[in-house]
């Protein structure tokens, strides 16, 4: 099992930054794949970044490349989403998720709000 824990979401204006945590626990940290996604109102849950196990492949949506950059801190059991440039469009709940080696996204943090006013 795997624990997920996000903080850092809030408000902000738009052009304006913001860091998204998310702390891991329950299981080896090093061995899982690492993402983030978020969910609009009314909207499908879609992918935003991924992470590997060791950090060295990074993975986005095309809308975020050049201004979203995850990170990981395999001491620490950690992933960050540093979000820089938002847009109104970039508002929702962001969750953090966990893949373990050959399975899928089964591993979900409780999501944080992230709101990009005009």
């Amino acid at each position: 099992q795997v624990q997920l824990v996000e903080s850092g979401g809030g408000l902000v204006q738009a052009g304006g930054s913001l860091r998204l945590s998310c702390a891991a626990s329950g299981r080896t940290f090093s061995s899982l794949a690492m993402g983030w996604f978020r969910q609009a109102s009314g909207k499908e849950r879609e992918f935003v970044a991924a992470i590997s196990w060791s950090g060295g492949g990074t993975y986005y949506r095309d809308s975020v490349k050049g201004r979203f950059t995850i990170s990981r801190d395999n001491a620490k059991n950690t992933v960050d989403l540093q979000m820089n440039s938002l847009k109104p469009e970039d508002t929702a709940v962001y969750y953090c998720a966990a893949e373990p080696p050959g399975g899928s996204w089964g591993y979900w943090g409780q999501g944080t709000q992230v709101t990009v006013s005009s």
